[in-house]
C-alpha cells in the first residue's frame, strides 16, 4: 500500500470508496472504489478532507476491506437472507422471507473480540418481514491481516445468522372458568387469541368452553388432538388460586410440563407443555389485559417448530419486563430481547 498526494493522483484508480458527509443533508459514497481520478476531482477530494489517497499494492497476507467483508459475509450468513451491495467495506444483510431471525449471540460476541472485525445485528428471535435489515459486517481498516479473517473462520463453526420460516399451525382453544361456562360473563380470550393467531395465518379449529374441572380439560385436550390440532391454547384457571385447576388437567393429559411460571411480566403464569410434538400452552389472564405478554415472545418460536426447554424460559428474564410504553413498538423494542 502506497500513499500519494491527491494532486499527484490523476489517472490513479481508487482502491476504496471515499465517503462524503454534509451534516443534516448527505452521507454516502462520493467516489467509488475503482474510480479513475481526474483533474476535476481534485477540488472535491480536497473539500471533503482528502489530502492523500492509498494506492493498492498486492502483499501476501494482507486483504483489501472488500475481500475481507465478503469472506465474513460468507462465513456468518445462512438461510433466508440476501445481501446488499458492498459499500465502504460494509455489507448489509436483509430478510429474504418473512420469518423469525435466529442469531447465535455468543459467537457474535466472540467475533467482535477479534481486532478490526465488526458484526452488528438486531436481536435474536425478532420477527422480521421480507426486506428488513437484520445485520451488517465490516472490517475497520482499509486493509486487514488475513490471519484475523482466518481467526474468524476458525471461530465460526456454522452459519450464525438465519431466518426460519414461521409455520401456520392448526390450533384449538380451550377456555376454562365456571363464570364463563355458566354464561355469567362473556369469554374474552377467544377474540384476543384469534387476532394474535391471525397475525401468523394460523387456522383456529374451534374453541371449547369448560367448567373448572381438570378432568374436562384432560378430555378436551385429547379430543382436539384426535381432530388434528397442531397446537392447543388453554386459557383461564392459571393462577395459584385453589379454584384454578387448569395446570392439573394439562398434566393429567400426559403432557410433559416444561415450565409453569415464566420470568416475564406481564404473563408470568404462562405454562408450556408438549404432548408428543404438539405444544400445549396455558395462558394467564394477562393475555387479555396487556397488549404484549410472555405469549407474544414464545408464540413465533413455537410456530417455527422449535421445542422450547426450561433454559429458554430462564433466558427470558433479562429483557423480560415490559415497561408498557404508551405507543407500543413491539417487536421493535427491548421486550424479551435480553
Amino acid at each position: 500500500m502506497k500513499i500519494v498526494k491527491v494532486e499527484d493522483a490523476v489517472g490513479v484508480a481508487l482502491c476504496h470508496d471515499i465517503t462524503k458527509i454534509v451534516p443534516g443533508e448527505f452521507k454516502g459514497v462520493a467516489f467509488k472504489k475503482g474510480h479513475i481520478i481526474r483533474e476535476e476531482d481534485i477540488p472535491e477530494l480536497l473539500s471533503i478532507g482528502k489530502r492523500h489517497i492509498y494506492i493498492w499494492e498486492d502483499r501476501e497476507g494482507i486483504l483489501h476491506e472488500n475481500e475481507a467483508a465478503e469472506r465474513l459475509k460468507a462465513l456468518v450468513g445462512g438461510e433466508g437472507l440476501y445481501f446488499g451491495e458492498i459499500k465502504e467495506g460494509k455489507i448489509e444483510f436483509y430478510a429474504a422471507i418473512d420469518g423469525l431471525l435466529k442469531i447465535d449471540s455468543s459467537v457474535v460476541f466472540d467475533l467482535n473480540l477479534i481486532e478490526d472485525i465488526i458484526l452488528s445485528t438486531v436481536h435474536n428471535n425478532t420477527v422480521v418481514k421480507k426486506g428488513d435489515k437484520v445485520a451488517a459486517t465490516k472490517v475497520v481498516p482499509l486493509f486487514i491481516e488475513e490471519d484475523k479473517i482466518k481467526g474468524a473462520e476458525e471461530t465460526v463453526k456454522k452459519k450464525i445468522i438465519n431466518i426460519v420460516p414461521i409455520m401456520k399451525k392448526r390450533t384449538a382453544i380451550i377456555t376454562t372458568g365456571s363464570e364463563v361456562y355458566s354464561g355469567r360473563i362473556k369469554d374474552s380470550f377467544g377474540p384476543v387469541l384469534k387476532n394474535k393467531l391471525g397475525e401468523y395465518g394460523c387456522e383456529v379449529l374451534g374453541q371449547s368452553i369448560l367448567s373448572d374441572d381438570p378432568g374436562k380439560v384432560e378430555e378436551s385436550i385429547k379430543e382436539w388432538l384426535d381432530k388434528g390440532a397442531e397446537m392447543i391454547l388453554v386459557t383461564g384457571g392459571m393462577s395459584v388460586d385453589p379454584d384454578d385447576l387448569t395446570p392439573s388437567g394439562i398434566k393429567n393429559s400426559g403432557a410433559e410440563i416444561i415450565t409453569y411460571g415464566t420470568p416475564v411480566l406481564p404473563g408470568a403464569m404462562l405454562l408450556m407443555a408438549y404432548k408428543g410434538s404438539v405444544p400445549i400452552i396455558g395462558l394467564p389472564g394477562a393475555v387479555i389485559f396487556s397488549k404484549r405478554t410472555a405469549f407474544d415472545l414464545i408464540l413465533p418460536r413455537v410456530l417455527t417448530g422449535e421445542k422450547l426447554q426450561k433454559r429458554d424460559f430462564a433466558a427470558l428474564g433479562h429483557g423480560g419486563l415490559c415497561i408498557s410504553c404508551e405507543d407500543c413498538t413491539f417487536p421493535r423494542c427491548g421486550f424479551g430481547r435480553g
